[in-house]
């Protein structure tokens, strides 16, 4: 992109970054002023008509863009295969309704519009100009540009052989995309049949077609299973609103409290149409191929971790009735737990556990008391089950106290105790979930995770609340299954060896978000 941009190249609004929708502002206010003053005997359908016309052209666009990350993210008939990056989505965010210019210099769309309104210029100036007629061309142009460009093949054969000359009427998505990928082919918009006249047509383009119609399934080398967790990550998601998936969820946008209808509606026809897991995400790294599939349900309406613990063993139940289970379930305990214990400060002989009901909790536990690190905790039933669970010859290391409060706090129920933690307190989840920050004399650091190599593609958005290019340590440790190939499972009370998975992760390019520091250095964490 030009360092120094000409004329017509950024948008005149571009400056206002999100706030650039205000320009609609006195539109939106004079046409409610004049229905409120005038009624609706003075109603002009074209100035009324304005805004619900623009904002249905956002969720025509928005259906797009979420159909064409799913089909890609399934890759069955992905036409140009390229990999995304956070760079790109921040280049283009204008379609999602975000702050950055599109792609296209503004001068290249006021062409556009000149060349668009050829046909709704004259019945205008003729004096029969029709709004409904303006509002479904618009969309037909909309409708034919966004097919263009979804990157997967959906036109079924069955139409060009019913109606022969239909191929050279209507493009493909196959064949717009050899105009961005070939040089001067296919320049056709909407219709091929000037390329097929004066023989600017790609010499690939029906092989393309049927290349990409046709298909390939592709075997995940690694599939990570998730769910939703509140109403709002139904847009969070990859095939969500890309200006939100893009950030972490606990960056809120001033548009947000808008789409609590879509996500209620999202929710009632997960609700209806059963919980089958679908691809939101494809990821890669070296030549391991990565997906992520999503239930359709919310946290409110599955059981937490310790249920499943209870339930089925976290996965043990499944490889114990499929021995000859080929797939490895692995809950990622073991690479959790050796995250958790490299950010405790260095020189930290006393650590107050708050919780123990998660796996991660109890590893930690353990592990603290065998390095010879005193566990603090203030709950008898909790002090007992963990106690049966620690050798016995470093049993002294764990103490029941309601008195003592160190100023390391680990576990997975702090956020109710954080009143009792003294100042300057460290808090360290367990869980998967951030903690919330109550306390500004405190410190809170991320639940267990890691930044992910630059060598992973296809990485454009953020997972849940965690930053950019940082993984869960759940979600990584599957990767490290497949990269060493390590044939365990990971499940019920099998856990890989800390130390094993942390070399494992480091030795692959995964990074700790922060150093371990010394207690008393006042380094921040």
């Amino acid at each position: 992109m030009a360092t120094r941009p000409g004329p017509l190249t950024e948008w005149p609004w571009q400056w206002m970054g999100g706030y650039k929708y205000l320009v609609l502002a006195p539109v939106a206010m004079h046409t409610a002023h004049r229905l409120a003053t005038k009624g609706w005997g003075d109603f002009d359908p074209a100035y009324t008509f304005m805004l619900p016309t623009l904002l249905l052209r956002m969720i025509h666009n928005q259906i797009w863009i979420s159909l064409s990350r799913y089909q890609t993210a399934r890759r069955k008939h992905l036409i140009v295969d390229r990999s995304l990056d956070f760079e790109q989505v921040d280049r283009v965010l204008y379609l999602a309704w975000a702050r950055a210019a599109v792609i296209h210099p503004f001068a290249e769309h006021l062409a556009y519009f000149l060349l668009f309104s050829i046909s709704i210029l004259p019945p205008i100036f003729m004096g029969c100009g029709s709004v409904l007629a303006g509002v479904l061309y618009i969309t037909y142009i909309d409708f034919m540009n966004n097919m263009g460009h979804c990157n997967f093949e959906l036109m079924p054969k069955w139409m060009f052989q019913t109606f022969p000359p239909l191929k050279y009427l209507i493009y493909t998505p196959s064949f717009h995309s050899l105009h961005h990928t070939q040089f001067r082919t296919n320049y056709s918009l909407f219709m091929p049949f000037y390329d097929y006249i004066y023989n600017t047509m790609d010499s690939s383009s029906d092989e393309l077609y049927e290349r990409s119609l046709k298909g390939t399934e592709e075997t995940p080398d690694i599939v990570h299973l998730t769910h939703m967790t509140s109403l709002k990550s139904t847009y969070h998601l990859r095939i969500g609103i890309t200006s939100i998936s893009s950030k972490p969820c606990n960056d809120s946008v001033w548009y947000m409290w808008m789409l609590w209808p879509v996500a209620w509606l999202s929710m009632v026809l997960a609700w209806i149409y059963g919980s089958s897991a679908f691809v939101v995400e494809r990821l890669k790294l070296k030549k391991f191929s990565m997906q992520v599939w999503a239930l359709p349900r919310y946290n409110f309406q599955v059981m937490d971790s310790s249920a499943a613990e209870q339930l089925n063993g976290s996965g043990e139940l499944f490889a114990k009735k499929y021995p000859r289970l080929r797939v490895r379930l692995i809950d990622g305990s073991g690479l959790a737990t050796a995250v958790v214990l490299n950010s405790i400060p260095f020189g930290t002989k006393q650590v107050f556990l708050c919780g123990s009901n998660s796996k991660v909790t109890r590893a930690t536990a353990i592990a603290l008391c065998q390095r010879g690190v005193q566990v603090i905790l203030n709950q008898e039933k909790e002090y007992g089950m963990l106690k049966s669970r620690v050798p016995e010859s470093r049993a002294i290391y764990l103490k029941f106290s309601n008195d003592e409060t160190p100023q390391i706090w680990i576990g997975d129920s702090i956020d109710d105790a954080q009143g009792r933690a003294p100042k300057g307190t460290i808090f360290i989840p367990t869980s998967q979930f951030p903690l919330k920050k109550a306390r500004k004399d405190c410190t809170y650091l991320s639940n267990p995770a890691m930044k992910i190599p630059e060598t992973m593609q296809n990485v454009h958005t953020c997972e849940n609340w965690l930053p950019r290019r940082v993984m869960s340590a759940w979600r990584i440790a599957g990767i490290l299954h497949a990269l060493e190939g390590w044939e365990m499972h990971e499940c019920g009370d099998d856990m890989m060896t800390i130390e094993k998975t942390w070399s494992a992760a480091i030795k692959h390019g995964f990074k700790p978000l922060t150093k371990p520091c010394s207690l008393n250095s006042g380094t921040d964490l």
